[in-house]
């Protein structure tokens, strides 16, 4: 049996927490990109961790790749109060695992833009990416046809988006505090409190495939059983001991599904 593999998300959850506290200021450089601010505040958390990591760019994934360590951190800036039952994925579904590397997502949320060039993180949530999406299987591309249009030259392009629900839309209980959720197979830093478990169980139908009628505008997908339905992803949220309040738990899904109309 192999060892339990040793996890870096405890090192860097620590560090964001204590930055938090402190507390060290996201800096704005423009108004115009709040999310790559976020990103550049959680980049000298890795710093304070310890953790080399290589450069990030504006098209990369995940923002950052760990030299020394199979994992990587894609980081979500969200403007509260604002947009924040739901974020996009620009040509990338959300997974615990890509290339090899564990994938870690942070979510940190900061209050609306004024004129103040620096503003705190809220509220702090990180956590696995199986916890927004556990299939490691989907590869995404960007496909294309041509001869659309009266002359019969217009290039079609099929670049998808993908909007998945965020943990506050998820959760209760990780509103105002500083939460890390992994699965429940990674063993928990001693500094750390268990505060919930939370359950994820497979759809019974997957999507397949998908239409467009450019005559009428409808997409209409497609669907076929899912074969891991009923099948239960279970995680655990944890904070470090004698930090944060109450406990979290998984919300409703028919509230989860409003939230995600109500933010569309």
């Amino acid at each position: 049996m192999s060892a339990p593999w040793k996890s870096t998300c405890f090192e860097v959850f620590v560090a964001c927490w204590e930055a938090r506290e402190r507390p060290v200021l996201i800096r704005r450089v423009s108004r115009s990109d709040k999310e790559f601010h976020f990103q550049s505040w959680f980049g000298a958390r890795l710093d304070d961790a310890d953790l080399r990591y290589d450069s990030i760019g504006r098209n990369t994934y995940p923002d950052f790749t760990l030299v020394n360590h199979p994992e990587g951190y894609e980081v979500k800036g969200l403007q509260w109060p604002g947009r924040v039952a739901s974020y996009d994925n620009n040509s990338r579904v959300p997974t615990g695992d890509h290339n090899g590397r564990r994938i870690f997502y942070v979510f940190g949320r900061y209050p609306p833009g004024k004129d103040d060039p620096e503003y705190p993180v809220v509220d702090l949530v990180l956590c696995h990416g199986d916890f927004l999406n556990a299939d490691h299987t989907y590869v995404h591309e960007n496909k294309s046809f041509r001869g659309f249009g009266s002359y019969g030259d217009l290039l079609v392009r099929d670049r998808k988006m993908y909007v998945a629900p965020t943990p506050f839309a998820l959760t209760d209980g990780t509103t105002g505090q500083a939460t890390i959720i992994v699965p429940d197979d990674i063993p928990v830093d001693d500094r750390f409190e268990q505060v919930g478990e939370l359950i994820r169980t497979e759809a019974d139908t997957m999507v397949v495939g998908y239409s467009f009628d450019l005559r009428t505008n409808e997409l209409t997908p497609r669907l076929l059983p899912n074969p891991s339905a009923g099948l239960q992803h279970r995680f655990l949220a944890c904070r470090l001991q004698g930090h944060g309040v109450g406990t979290v738990t998984m919300k409703e899904m028919n509230q989860v599904a409003r939230q995600l109309d109500d933010s569309q």
